[in-house]
């Protein structure tokens, strides 16, 4: 009997660009998050200024502090939104303490939500040509308008920063792949070890004709993008658990381990934590331990990663986060689907804009790692409820490619795309079986 030849994987050069994500050499002392917010301003009121030099030539830039009623002009500043429904600890407590129980609403949009603009010098309520639901607190824009005779400022146009300057996509000559799997939640009533053995076999060139064999070596990176295990919640509830317990918590990550040293023998894979993952909670998310995954870690094909995620792959700049920051967009303003809100990030040129509003994240104190200051060719979200994608072009042949990964172990959907032409497809694998 022949023996079967190795497969010949192709190779892609990688850099990992996350370091902007580290936290290093920052010291918690007790700072508040006014830092954050006011290096936020900083940097996009001077992006902002540049751009109005073209935008309005003729009106006068001016603070908060010095409007004037009825004189046309550009403020700049930090949009926040005023929510009747948005949810306060002291509502938190109070309901706690009450014995209806309350439904909590998956968005907190309300008619009567209007948003205010701040700077250094003061606060001004926002009426006009301005719809709340389309923004959230923490975005920095500069709005053309007036001061009314009620101390209102009547929003005539809004600039908002644009997409950030993209490096150009050189051209490549061959198909190579980068496979994106998220929400895997080993351990989980919905994970279904199968079907992600499927998908690894698959991956590894152990499954499918010989077309699909070659499709399978032409796969030069697997980015597993947050919420791989899940721990059931009794066991992290602040309490000690009992030592018989104390292996069952550990179970659903020996199970991911096993598997992901399938992966890593065979290609290079970047594993990202999510929001029920063993990591720090608040973003940025810092790698997974390496002690966790003592088999996979083995390999130095084993990428343990931030969240949010930036690397590039043969000239392809990727960013991708977990879906935290998405996902709270979704609580507190409207678009007709996520990749909207995908995209509303990169005008914005910010990645999270509702942190540290509604979204945790770390108290920096002299910069904001979340600025969007180049634009990605591709940029992803993991743990979403279905896959979506598209193309989005700017005005300056900007491309980036839109991808929303579902979570894998309710859909049994990974996201292959093709660096050759950033194309995108799907890889389903269902082990439900029809009479």
């Amino acid at each position: 009997m022949p023996v079967p030849m190795p497969m010949e994987r192709k190779q892609a050069a990688y850099s990992n660009l996350d370091e902007r994500y580290a936290i290093q050499g920052e010291k918690y002392q007790g700072q508040q998050y006014s830092h954050i917010y006011f290096t936020r301003l900083h940097h996009m009121r001077n992006l902002l200024h540049a751009l109005v030099r073209s935008w309005k030539p003729q009106l006068p830039v001016t603070t908060v502090l010095g409007l004037e009623e009825g004189k046309e002009c550009i403020i700049v500043g930090t949009l926040y939104k005023h929510m009747k429904l948005k949810p306060s600890i002291l509502d938190e407590y109070s309901k706690e303490r009450s014995a209806i129980p309350l439904v909590k609403p998956h968005n907190f949009m309300h008619p009567d939500d209007h948003l205010i603009l701040e700077d250094e010098s003061g606060r001004v309520t926002l009426a006009g040509e301005i719809p709340p639901a389309a923004f959230v607190t923490g975005v920095v824009v500069a709005l053309h308008g007036k001061e009314t005779s009620a101390g209102n400022f009547l929003v005539e146009d809004v600039l908002e920063a644009g997409l950030p300057p993209q490096t150009v996509l050189s051209s490549a000559d061959e198909d190579k792949y980068v496979v994106f799997v998220s929400g895997l939640s080993v351990g989980s009533g919905t994970f279904n070890p199968l079907q992600f053995q499927l998908l690894i076999d698959h991956i590894t060139g152990h499954l499918g004709d010989e077309n699909e064999q070659t499709i399978a070596s032409n796969i030069v990176r697997v980015v597993v993008a947050g919420n791989s295990v899940h721990i059931s919640p009794r066991f992290v509830n602040g309490q000690t658990v009992a030592s018989k317990d104390q292996s069952r918590i550990a179970e659903p990550i020996r199970e991911l381990d096993i598997m992901l040293t399938q992966l890593v023998s065979s290609l290079p894979v970047d594993i990202m934590p999510g929001c029920h993952d063993p990591a720090n909670f608040s973003l940025p998310q810092q790698p997974l331990h390496r002690c966790l995954f003592s088999g996979a870690s083995a390999y130095n094909t084993f990428s343990s990663c931030s969240n949010p995620h930036q690397f590039e792959l043969d000239s392809v700049q990727f960013l991708g986060t977990s879906g935290q920051n998405i996902d709270d967009l979704y609580k507190y303003a409207d678009a007709k689907d996520k990749l909207e809100f995908m995209e509303r990030t990169l005008r914005w040129r910010h990645l999270a804009p509702t942190a540290p509003n509604s979204l945790g994240c770390y108290p920096y104190t002299d910069k904001d790692p979340f600025l969007v200051e180049s634009c990605p060719h591709v940029y992803f979200v993991g743990n979403q409820d279905k896959y979506e994608t598209r193309l989005l072009e700017g005005p300056e042949k900007h491309k980036v490619r839109l991808i929303c990964i579902p979570r894998f172990s309710e859909s049994g959907v990974a996201v292959m795309l093709n660096l050759r032409n950033l194309e995108c497809s799907t890889l389903s694998f269902s082990t439900s079986f029809d009479a």
